[in-house]
């Protein structure tokens, strides 16, 4: 049965927040792989305003655009720049396009990494291995973040010997001396703790660092 775009954003948001619980109780991300999975493709109909494959796996596609595009989607929770994503490539020729979508769990936001057309993909995969898939390297998928300078700072507090920024894109940045401190939520809940910020939202999860940060930046300028 086809969903409703809305119906489409609930379910998303309801696959996201239960994704946050778990993290809450303790339990890594990357052992998450089909809540991510059902994450990635609710993500995917949601961006191309289509619908999910009426069966698992469906001929390797997840995902039909509303321009029928036949769309293979792949999630991923892992943070860092090693690691890979998986096809298979026995069922590629019935994909039209490739998206790889990584969960922020530091921000508890989805990030595209890839949205390109089956052949472009192609040029980054690898040969096949050992189990017969082949391979996008994250590290292929991973461009450099913009040069903080570059980016307009949009509120700047002090909290000796601390220095806490917001940038025009949400960025919250912490830094001691000039120099930066990742990660930053470890000094915001340290700063919330002195202001009595509570850390938890009113779900009960906690603050993901924009949230967290803009609280601290609040309570310091009205201090």
């Amino acid at each position: 049965m086809a969903l409703t775009q809305m119906q489409v954003i609930q379910s998303l948001g309801d696959a996201m927040a239960w994704f946050e619980r778990e993290l809450n109780w303790g339990v890594p991300p990357t052992e998450l792989r089909h809540l991510s999975g059902r994450i990635g493709e609710l993500y995917a109909a949601l961006i191309t305003n289509g619908q999910m494959a009426t069966e698992v796996n469906q001929k390797g596609y997840d995902v039909v655009g509303m321009n029928g595009e036949r769309i293979s989607v792949k999630a991923t929770a892992m943070m860092g720049q090693s690691g890979h994503i998986s096809f298979n490539p026995n069922t590629l020729s019935k994909v039209d396009r490739v998206i790889v979508l990584r969960i922020n769990t530091e921000e508890m936001q989805i990030e595209t990494l890839l949205n390109e057309p089956v052949a472009v993909a192609n040029t980054l995969m690898s040969q096949e291995n050992s189990s017969g898939k082949v391979t996008i390297a994250l590290s292929k998928l991973l461009t450099p973040q913009k040069n903080r300078q570059e980016i307009p700072t949009l509120k700047k507090v002090a909290f000796p010997p601390y220095e806490i920024v917001e940038l025009e894109n949400g960025t919250i940045q912490v830094l001691r001396a000039g120099e930066l401190i990742t990660p930053a939520k470890p000094i915001l809940r340290e700063v919330a703790e002195h202001f009595g910020i509570n850390v938890l939202n009113a779900n009960g999860n906690a603050h993901n660092t924009r949230q967290l940060g803009s609280l601290v930046i609040r309570a310091i300028q009205s201090k």
